[in-house]
């Protein structure tokens, strides 16, 4: 059983693997993730992020809890048809959980990012 909003699984020596990788994964962040996360901790409509948290046995690039959203950055290494398979399963897992995920590529968040503001500035005053 996992305790959704600290990220804790039942395991503990799996929880421990993954706030490592989630550590390594904030001080590695790609060139995508860094813009978005220069944007997302001015706190849009006071929506406070988190970036790369534990969600159960997943690690989510960005999340914000009150709100229930899960930002995920996705580059060409999401375009293989198993890592498709293995992002399909993942948000099937997270709207199980009630999350809601919205998904941009590399792409969008560097070239448009005012239009990627605007999809999440949306979702956040749709869902207040």
């Amino acid at each position: 059983m996992s305790d959704e909003r600290t990220g804790h699984t039942a395991d503990a020596f799996a929880y421990k693997l993954l706030r490592e990788r989630a550590r390594e994964m904030r001080k590695r962040a790609t060139s995508a993730e860094k813009v978005l996360w220069q944007k997302l901790r001015e706190r849009p409509l006071n929506a406070k992020f988190l970036r790369q948290h534990i969600i159960g046995d997943y690690i989510v690039d960005f999340f914000a809890y009150e709100q229930r959203l899960v930002i995920e950055v996705d580059g060409s290494y999401h375009d293989s048809p198993e890592q498709r398979e293995r992002d399909l399963q993942r948000d099937d897992y997270l709207r199980k959980k009630n999350y809601q995920i919205l998904r941009f590529t590399n792409e969008d968040v560097i070239y448009h990012t005012k239009d990627v503001l605007q999809t999440i500035k949306e979702y956040l005053i749709k869902n207040l």
